[in-house]
């Protein structure tokens, strides 16, 4: 297989959400047991989409461009590391501000990734200079839109990762899920209804069959997984 194999790991709501206010709400095993089983997979990268990666990780940081507004790039694919653990960020215009080239956090299974950036050309030369500036390793797909198999197709290739887990939000992982390339479920449902500014697990979904693995209780959380039935 010239790609990743792709398990998209989430957690949903009762009602099919992924973003929402249960999110805030839900009891302390929810978390514990994803992020558990995030560990558990021992996956070379995690994945997730610009609004995910600025929520979890950026926190909104601006990136100051003006120093590189004049720094020549080639507008090839730059590779700062392959370390063998990743963080891909899906950052199509190329906005997402980093401080340097690593996730830092206190879950073992998200610390100490290489941060790679999956843009577009529609990312700025400036951009593009400030990611080489901090070790941030950057893949230009597509021009306008994210050409998503070249994209898996160049992470599997360039940096070896053999297994991603798409952890969401809804944009990204419904792109993943009309292209036919999500292999595998993993779903942890939280005992809520999603509330408010909901997003389903796949945005504008395509008719995708699967076929249940496993569904258990774990500490009185019920876990399912699913796989692809092609």
């Amino acid at each position: 297989m010239n790609r990743p194999y792709i398990i998209c790991h989430m957690v949903m709501s009762i009602d099919g959400n992924v973003t929402g206010d249960f999110l805030r709400s839900q009891p302390d095993e929810i978390d514990e047991l994803y992020f558990d089983l995030h560990r558990q997979f021992k996956a070379e990268a995690f994945a997730c989409g610009k609004v995910t990666m600025m929520g979890s990780f950026t926190q909104g940081y601006e990136p100051d461009l003006a120093p590189f507004k004049d720094v020549p790039v080639e507008r090839t694919d730059f590779i700062a590391s392959q370390s063998g653990c990743y963080a891909v960020a899906f950052d199509r215009k190329g906005s997402l501000g980093w401080r340097d080239g690593m996730i830092y956090d206190e879950d073992p299974g998200y610390d100490q990734r290489h941060i790679i950036e999956v843009v577009t050309y529609q990312a700025s030369d400036a951009y593009l200079a400030y990611l080489e500036s901090i070790g941030v390793s950057y893949i230009i797909c597509g021009d306008d839109d994210l050409d998503l198999p070249l994209a898996l197709y160049k992470l599997k290739t360039l940096f070896g990762i053999d297994t991603l887990l798409l952890e969401g939000g809804s944009v990204i992982n419904g792109a993943f899920e009309r292209e036919g390339v999500i292999d595998e479920l993993s779903l942890v449902q939280s005992p809520t209804i999603g509330g408010a500014k909901c997003g389903l697990l796949f945005h504008q979904a395509a008719l995708q069959s699967y076929e249940l693995i496993s569904s258990e209780i774990i500490n009185g959380v019920v876990y399912f997984r699913y796989r692809y039935k092609n």
